[in-house]
């Protein structure tokens, strides 16, 4: 039988454009098709599911869909012993037991709680992805009860090695001088890639000597405190210094990543702004949201060093993980320095909770000499 052939070949088939298509159905709220082999799923976000789609998916389903939850979410619904992620059963699509079970601050179990396949593993990590609350409405299907739907497919394998595929295919795609304040010799480098279907920016701050340990600072996003200067957190503070301190001691590099909310997206992140201002630490207010510690990854960061010649440095943060990738991804760690900010009365918690939960590297007593007071 002769090969079918399409107008664009097989550039429009490979495993990085699939899974761009489904992050984007994902995150519209639209199903899609997950494989595993013969075992194939409509995945649909929990958060996003409406009335008419929760209908369809209860006829599909025929009492064998289900809800998959993050290990986190499911900690915060009072599930015991050690966790991963699980799922409920879902004898029909009721959409009101899912917001309880999903998205409510005050949600239980009302169910046991049934280990994950690898479609629902797959699925979480889809919702990662595509920047939406980790929780899916899965349901098992055939072939022909899909046949003919408009639907994107794609492989577990895919949407797990797609991160990975990501920084590997990362290049750059723009660089320019943008003159800063403090810091007139600077270059902006522009990557494509790394996170989802967003752009990363590095920016070079003098001429820092790649040849010797480079100061380095992977600075993740924050447009509440980078931008409008927020009170909650150190964020901008720990990007204007950094900036400053390279253009005056021999250069440096800075990567601004797309990781907003450590890595959850700005909409999550004000989710959980919402819940600190009810009273909650900052992690704890993730974890009722179903996220972890930190869900950022730090593969690509190195990519864009390696590609700006730099294979030694100085790492400038408080954070352990963010060495630990450096070190992970075959670059030297030749020295650390900590990055302060200041203090207030907004986010001393904050600051205390990543020293205390996350084990950043943050001397309270130092950080509040630097803000008292001089005379």
């Amino acid at each position: 039988m002769p090969e079918s052939r399409t107008l664009f070949g097989p550039s429009l088939q490979t495993d990085l454009v699939k899974v761009e298509r489904a992050i984007a159905e994902f995150r519209a709220g639209r199903p899609v098709l997950l494989r595993d082999g013969e075992r194939l799923a409509l995945a649909l976000s929990a958060e996003l599911a409406d009335a008419d789609l929760a209908h369809s998916f209860d006829t599909l389903a025929q009492g064998r869909g289900h809800l998959v939850l993050s290990a986190a979410r499911l900690r915060r619904l009072g599930a015991k012993g050690r966790l991963e992620t699980g799922i409920f059963a879902l004898p029909t699509i009721d959409t009101d037991r899912i917001e309880t079970l999903a998205l409510k601050i005050d949600g239980r179990m009302d169910a046991p709680v049934a280990p994950a396949s690898a479609l629902d593993e797959a699925s979480l990590e889809l919702s990662r992805l595509s920047l939406v609350l980790p929780a899916v409405i899965l349901v098992p299907v055939s072939v022909e009860a899909v046949a003919g739907e408009p639907l994107v497919e794609v492989e577990v394998a895919a949407v797990n090695g797609y991160r990975a595929e990501q920084a590997a295919t990362l290049k750059v795609v723009g660089r320019a001088p943008v003159p800063l304040e403090g810091a007139p010799d600077t270059e902006f480098v522009v990557f494509r890639g790394g996170e989802g279907l967003r752009d990363q920016v590095a920016i070079i701050v003098g001429k820092p000597d790649l040849a010797a340990a480079v100061p380095v600072r992977l600075h993740s996003a924050c447009l509440t405190g980078d931008l409008f200067g927020s009170l909650k957190c150190d964020c901008g503070d720990q990007l204007r210094e950094t900036v400053q301190w390279m253009a005056e001691n021999g250069g440096g590099i800075l990567l601004y990543l797309d990781q907003e909310g450590r890595g959850n997206g700005i909409s999550n992140k004000m989710r959980a702004y919402k819940l600190q201002s009810q009273g909650w630490d900052t992690y704890d207010a993730d974890e009722v949201l179903g996220f972890d510690l930190d869900q950022r990854h730090f593969d690509f960061a190195a990519t864009m060093l390696k590609q700006l010649g730099v294979s030694s440095v100085v790492a400038l943060t408080n954070n352990p993980q963010k060495i630990g990738a450096i070190e992970a991804a075959g670059l030297e760690v030749a020295a650390t320095q900590r990055v302060l900010g200041r203090p207030n009365a907004h986010n001393v918690r904050y600051l205390a909770s990543k020293r205390d939960r996350a084990g950043h590297f943050i001397d309270m007593d130092a950080l509040m000499a630097r803000a008292a007071p001089t005379d």
